[in-house]
């Protein structure tokens, strides 16, 4: 897997109900990578999802549903963004916007993107290394 350069530690969002987001990330970041790495606290209010024991991403009944966030996951290739768009879409994600080339944004840049079920949008985006000429 290549070496990411990290820019946020961990990150946690307000859920209005966990068991449905629950069963919306795990099935969407699963091609990422993504594991459910379980709770940390004992009365369990939140998930956390990372790759390998990595706890970097928490859904959580503690803050309240804030549907206008947005969050983009890293991925490997095209195709990882594509099976995150198709299993996104497949847990019950709404399409915002399917795998494709985003130019506007930067060059090389491919990513998808759907809403949760509070309403966050929900990226996955593989950065296309570029030829120097």
């Amino acid at each position: 897997m290549p070496s990411r350069r990290i820019v946020i530690d961990h990150m946690s969002i307000g859920v209005s109900d966990l068991r449905a987001s629950r069963r919306f990330y795990l099935a969407a970041l699963a091609p990422l990578g993504f594991v459910e790495q379980g709770s940390w606290s004992d009365d369990a209010r939140e998930v956390t999802f990372g790759p390998d024991d990595i706890d970097d991403f928490t859904i959580s009944t503690v803050y309240p549903a804030t549907a206008g966030g947005h969050v983009a996951f890293a991925a490997d290739s095209r195709e990882q963004v594509d099976a995150f768009y198709d299993a996104a879409i497949a847990a019950g994600g709404a399409d915002n916007g399917g795998p494709g080339v985003r130019p506007d944004y930067s060059a090389g840049y491919y990513g998808a993107f759907v809403l949760d079920p509070d309403g966050y949008n929900v990226e996955a985006v593989y950065h296309e290394p570029q030829r120097r000429t």
